[in-house]
């Protein structure tokens, strides 16, 4: 395993310069991981299959997804693109690098769990400054127009929060300076978790059924269902914060509720 990821990071850093790799490959890699797990969810609701699993009983129509897509790719064309070529230099001046040796994978798993950490604290501050009422009405309610969510409209948001969500999942790159490889694991693993979270369905094989102070789906759902002034569930990935500062009381009243 370990040597054909050699061959093939080989094969990138001799045909493409960092710049290329950094940048367009990275957007290109965003790009794919995004749809590719997003775009299913979109077939389920439409087709009603493993409706069961569906948190909320209301579908989004095609018009509205529809709209979700095309928004998606003006701003990812237009925001995220210029803001990861208007980043390289600040991740150069950081140390990272793309050359060999490759990172061990105890240091890229440390480094990707302290990224995880980093970005749900740096997420759950700045989406309750958010839900403040005037960011709430200029910003923020660009996000919540799908009250009942899917894998893709995790990313649709006001462009002004979409730098917000790139800083918070850049800080942590940012302050390690990682290895090329590792920036791009994170950003696949972080891609896919935002998707899942939104992705509007609990299955019995959903991540938050195995793994410990997980979110997952049926906690953000909980989010976007709710009136702004109180929902709640704030953090990205896990629900740790949410506990501490009791911003999750309104959503683990409801469990119990459920559970009698």
């Amino acid at each position: 395993m370990d040597s054909l990821v050699e061959s093939g990071w080989k094969y990138l850093v001799t045909h493409f310069s960092d710049f290329q790799l950094a940048c367009i490959g990275s957007f290109i890699l965003h790009e794919s991981v995004f749809f590719l797990s997003g775009l299913p969810y979109i077939f389920l609701e439409r087709t009603g299959f493993l409706s069961n699993y569906k948190i909320q009983t209301k579908n989004n129509t095609p018009e509205a997804q529809g709209k979700c897509i095309a928004r998606l790719l003006l701003y990812h064309f237009c925001v995220n693109l210029p803001l990861m070529m208007a980043s390289y230099p600040v991740f150069r001046f950081m140390g990272m690098q793309s050359s060999f040796p490759l990172p061990s994978w105890k240091v890229v798993s440390a480094q990707i769990l302290f990224y995880f950490i980093i970005e749900d604290f740096v997420f759950y501050w700045g989406h309750r400054i958010l839900h403040t009422k005037w960011l709430y009405k200029n910003v923020h309610s660009v996000h919540h127009e799908y009250a009942t969510p899917f894998g893709l409209t995790s990313e649709y948001a006001h462009p002004a929060e979409i730098l917000f969500l790139g800083f918070a999942t850049i800080v942590g790159p940012a302050l390690t300076g990682p290895h090329l490889i590792t920036l791009w694991l994170w950003m696949m693993l972080r891609v896919i978790e935002t998707v899942e979270a939104h992705c509007g369905y609990h299955f019995p094989w959903s991540p938050s059924n195995f793994l410990p102070l997980y979110g997952g789906a049926d906690f953000h759902d909980y989010h976007h269902r709710l009136l702004y002034t109180k929902s709640g569930n704030y953090s990205s990935t896990f629900v740790y914060m949410d506990w501490i500062f009791g911003t999750d009381k309104g959503y683990r009243k409801l469990k119990a509720l459920k559970e009698t």
